[in-house]
């Protein structure tokens, strides 16, 4: 065979092997479309599926609509998947009607059911929703019901969605939406600091217990617990709590002023829990207020523990060594103007049980519940509301600082005031001179 021969061979063997692989390269492509085209079909047929299950569970709960919703094809729905979750809401369905026990639904929710329709009117204009085409709307009175229940309870988002037959994530707006609207609508009107003729009533309530002059609240920090934040974690690390309870403990502060009644007149809320009283005061919007005039403390005083300073308003006990009769008799006095706060925040943690347990409220949120926990407080208080005495038995988890005071002699703040020291004093003296002191220290 001559040589042009067999390179034109060889030329053609060359051409035949290039367009055999620019065959199998084009099926590969072909092949690939095809499986494509296919899963993106299959994946629309599943979409429309879920859209026809959702628009079929829509359509048989409510006929009126099938029309709109469903359109021509809307009987053809036998063979349609339902991909939204079936829940029932029968529990609180019994709740909500009228020959549901009273005792029943005030232990559900810490109140009768006055006082809890009184709050739905209230809230009404702000948290009430139209119904949409697809859905009704949750009613107002479900609403408040699923954030005053997770209020009281503390208990886990889960487990209130289960107990009203709705979403976790809707349970947790409309937890959020409904402290929202206290904030905004109730807080201005059951929890604000008193105007002068309020206070003066106050002063003559405090001094006819006391029998201290001038005393228009109580003040007390309580200690909420929270799961370690993922930021600034030693800055809400609970030392005492810790070492009380041997487990370690983080928190959040809550520092309240009450009246005699044991209703709040001011809150400061979210402060780390490594903080002292002392220095949560001094972060508190009370203290600036104070301090510019504006919540008309001149001569007046608000009581403390010994973790506050001693300042021309704040007024707390002796705490050095080898007290004098004198001494002892005003810190007797003066413990239970203390008291009034103290039973307060029992009944506040008492009534909403989410304080009381470590919870799953972001920080950035907490002020907002945590608020509306003392707005409702309030309002209960102010209603007269009965309250479950098994309700007031705290778990040792959540003591205070303050619960020690009277138990121990701690080092006091240091001096923020000369003039306070000489009325503390005149007051001490005033109190022997009159034969009002106590008698438990002799």
């Amino acid at each position: 065979m001559n040589e042009p021969t067999t390179k034109r061979r060889k030329k053609n063997d060359e051409g035949s092997t290039r367009k055999t692989k620019k065959k199998r390269e084009l099926k590969g492509v072909l092949r690939t479309i095809l499986f494509m085209d296919g899963k993106e079909k299959d994946e629309e047929e599943k979409e429309q599926g879920m859209i026809d299950g959702y628009y079929s569970e829509v359509e048989e709960s409510n006929p009126r609509k099938r029309s709109k919703v469903g359109g021509a094809g809307g009987d053809s729905v036998s063979h349609r998947r339902v991909w939204v979750k079936e829940r029932s809401g029968a529990w609180w369905e019994e709740c909500n009607k009228a020959e549901f026990p009273e005792e029943e639904f005030r232990k559900a929710f810490r109140m009768g059911r006055v006082t809890f329709e009184a709050i739905c009117e209230e809230l009404n204009s702000v948290i009430a929703k139209e119904d949409t085409t697809l859905r009704n709307a949750i009613p107002v009175k479900q609403r408040v019901a699923v954030c005053l229940w997770r209020l009281a309870t503390g208990d886990p988002l889960s487990v209130v969605s289960k107990r009203f037959g709705l979403g976790i994530s809707t349970c947790h707006k409309l937890v959020l939406e409904v402290c929202t609207a206290i904030k905004r609508v109730l807080m201005p009107k059951y929890l604000q600091w008193p105007n002068a003729v309020i206070l003066r009533d106050i002063k003559g309530e405090f001094e006819n217990v006391s029998g201290i002059p001038n005393v228009v609240g109580s003040m007390f920090t309580s200690h909420v617990p929270i799961i370690a934040p993922k930021m600034s974690v030693s800055a809400y690390f609970n030392k005492r709590h810790t070492e009380r309870n041997h487990k370690t403990s983080y928190s959040v502060t809550v520092q309240g002023v009450v009246d005699h009644r044991g209703v709040f007149t001011d809150v400061c809320i979210g402060w780390p829990g490594s903080m002292g009283n002392d220095q949560v005061l001094e972060k508190s919007a009370l203290f600036q207020r104070a301090n510019n005039g504006g919540l008309n403390l001149s001569g007046v005083w608000i009581v403390g523990g010994s973790g506050y300073p001693l300042l021309d308003w704040v007024l707390v006990p002796y705490t050095q060594q080898n007290l004098t009769w004198t001494q002892h008799a005003f810190n007797e006095k003066i413990g239970g103007v203390r008291r009034v706060a103290k039973d307060a925040f029992g009944r506040l943690k008492g009534r909403w049980g989410c304080l009381r347990k470590r919870t799953e409220v972001k920080l950035q949120d907490l002020p907002l519940v945590l608020g509306a926990c003392c707005v409702l407080h309030n309002i209960c208080e102010l209603k007269n509301e009965e309250m479950d005495p098994e309700l007031l038995k705290i778990d040792d988890d959540v003591v205070d600082d303050d619960d020690d005071d009277d138990l121990v002699v701690e080092p006091e703040v240091p001096l923020r005031s000369v003039s306070s020291l000489k009325a503390r004093d005149a007051i001490a003296h005033n109190l022997l001179h009159h034969g009002l002191a106590g008698t438990s220290f002799l």
